[in-house]
């Protein structure tokens, strides 16, 4: 019998969308539509997976899928100003938003639509700058998973060395200079990182890499390129706010962060100072073997990460009845 984790591993996913998969537009309360694709028919519980920056939900169909066929619910959907659901800047290409309050506002929209309409307990998964504003969700008390999954969680961004409030002076006199919107540098992930140097601050596994480029031909209206100076800086002030003292004590929620002490986009040291402040925080730590899609990494790393999340799931949210 195929165990669970081979399963996961060999999902036909990464470049089809699953039959039992139904891909939908969501209105939210302002009327702007979000992209979502959801799986329904588990009896485990449900899973909301939010993506990270420039991220649409086909990248991690692979985990998505094998998350239902271990017997989850699984709704995943695109942020607002990303992939399917529109966008904030002036161009298709740059990705914008005024303000991290407004995805959060979004996020607790969506949550509690989901949470009304599927069984629990009910799993909040996200990854890099799905998982900051998730947190924040969870931390200003707009939504209460039964237990909180964060990979590669963007709770700070380099360079790691500078303190976030001295970044974000700097963001904030940049964006006084022009236009918020415009693009904060050339390219993808990172200030200066060319094309081919993406793969090698995303994932050592060069097949699933390639499935991101495969999507984006096939499906281009989700492709994005840059970060604008205005989602920078909004960042920054959305990070500092995690920051303050007696936010994060004050989680209740169970919270497992994964991490890799060599990622190249978001702060190590701040997810593992964050999983010490997290009341029932739990912290699973990956070193040069893992690049920071942990989920999309080579099949011993993503293996040993999909078994720490299914361990904690089983501890802090078993199945019911």
């Amino acid at each position: 019998m195929t165990s669970a984790v081979e399963s996961l591993v060999k999902s036909p996913a990464r470049r089809a969308i699953p039959a039992e998969a139904r891909e939908s537009r969501w209105a939210l309360p302002d009327g702007h539509l979000l992209r979502r694709i959801d799986w329904q028919g588990g009896g485990r519980g449900s899973i909301l997976f939010m993506p990270g920056r420039g991220d649409a939900y086909e990248k991690w169909l692979e985990t998505l899928d094998g998350w239902h066929r271990e017997g989850w619910n699984v709704t995943s959907a695109d942020w607002r100003g990303q992939a399917g659901s529109g966008r904030l800047g002036r161009d298709a290409a740059t990705g914008h938003v005024p303000d991290f309050a407004l995805w959060v506002k979004d996020y607790a929209a969506l949550y509690a639509d989901w949470a009304a309409s599927t069984p629990g307990p009910h799993i909040a998964i996200a990854h890099s700058m799905g998982g900051q504003i998730v947190l924040r969700a969870v931390a200003e008390g707009v939504v209460r998973p039964d237990a909180l999954v964060l990979s590669a969680p963007m709770l700070g961004i380099h360079p790691t060395w500078i303190p976030a409030g001295v970044l974000h002076r700097v963001a904030r006199g940049i964006v006084r200079l022009g236009d918020p919107r415009r693009p904060a540098w050339k390219g993808g992930e990172k200030p200066g990182a060319q094309p081919k140097a993406r793969s090698l601050l995303l994932t050592h596994d060069e097949s699933r890499y390639d499935d991101e480029d495969w999507w984006r031909r096939k499906r281009p209206v989700i492709g994005m390129g840059a970060a604008s100076w205005g989602w920078i800086e909004r960042a920054l002030a959305s990070i500092r706010s995690l920051e303050r003292p007696g936010v994060l004590e004050a989680v209740e929620v169970p919270v497992l962060l994964l991490g890799t002490s060599i990622d190249g986009l978001v702060s190590w040291r701040a997810i593992r100072r964050a999983a010490g402040r997290l009341p029932h925080g739990e912290l699973v730590a990956f070193g040069s073997e893992c690049r920071h899609e942990i989920l999309r990494e080579v099949d011993p790393v993503r293996t040993r990460a999909l078994d720490a999340i299914r361990d904690f799931l089983d501890r802090r949210a078993p199945a019911r009845g």
